[in-house]
């Protein structure tokens, strides 16, 4: 078996450097096998449960990318049909096997997440997680006031009642463009809430995730968060779970 330092450990995770994880072990943020530790200069083994509060650090790297995906790629990794999918345009963005958080359907664009990262993966993913997206929707019609109210107000599915955070006209001289804020993680949710007011949805892009937007980002490509990034979306996703 062999044992490492714990500032060692916690760099090679991938959480931060040597000298910044000297500081988090003296200022007590860090557990090992459930116990504080802010001893410096503490052994751990490959088999010790290390916790950054929450967090289990793991010697894998863990990866977290951002892809503003384009239209027509499906959410999988393969596909029988031989479609395009969304792991073709980040394949070789890294070694590391990455998956994607969530799913768009094959005509939505905008941002998507992948990591190998498990703990972040299911905790945002968690359906009382607090995560905020933010859709541009153009509709084959203007929307009437009527109907922003009723969306507003909730909208019954035959899978419960769809409540967004947000709904407004994104362009005040055309009513076929609408932003919705929403954190429901549904299949389909928000083309499906407009079918029900009897609005077709012509294009779906998500413009934002949690805190993440896709400036500078062009579409089909992707770029890799910053640990500033990850942190904060550990901090977005512990919300809805306390």
């Amino acid at each position: 078996m062999k044992f490492m330092r714990l500032n060692r450990f916690i760099s090679n995770s991938g959480l931060c450097a040597r000298r910044a994880a000297d500081q988090l072990i003296r200022s007590g943020q860090i557990s090992v096998n459930g116990q504080r530790v802010s001893v410096l200069g503490t052994h751990v083994s490959p088999h010790d449960i290390v916790k950054y509060h929450d967090r289990v650090l793991s010697l894998e790297k863990h990866i977290y990318l951002l892809l503003n995906k384009p239209k027509d790629y499906i959410t999988t990794l393969q596909d029988p049909a031989s479609r395009k999918t969304v792991q073709s345009l980040i394949r070789n963005a890294c070694e590391e096997r990455i998956y994607p958080v969530g799913r768009l359907d094959r005509t939505t664009t905008g941002l998507l997440l992948f990591t190998n990262d498990g703990v972040l993966a299911k905790r945002l993913a968690h359906p009382t997680g607090w995560i905020k997206k933010l859709y541009h929707v153009m509709l084959d019609k203007p929307i009437h006031a009527v109907d922003i109210a009723r969306i507003k107000q909730g909208v019954y599915l035959d899978d419960g009642v769809v409540r967004v955070d947000q709904c407004a006209i994104v362009d005040g001289e055309d009513r076929r463009h609408v932003g919705i804020e929403i954190h429901m993680g549904r299949n389909r949710v928000v083309r499906r809430l407009f079918e029900e007011l009897y609005y077709r949805v012509v294009k779906l892009d998500r413009v934002m995730y949690a805190h993440l937007t896709k400036k500078n980002l062009p579409r089909g490509k992707w770029r890799f968060l910053s640990s500033q990034e990850v942190s904060t979306l550990y901090q977005f996703s512990k919300v809805g779970l306390a």
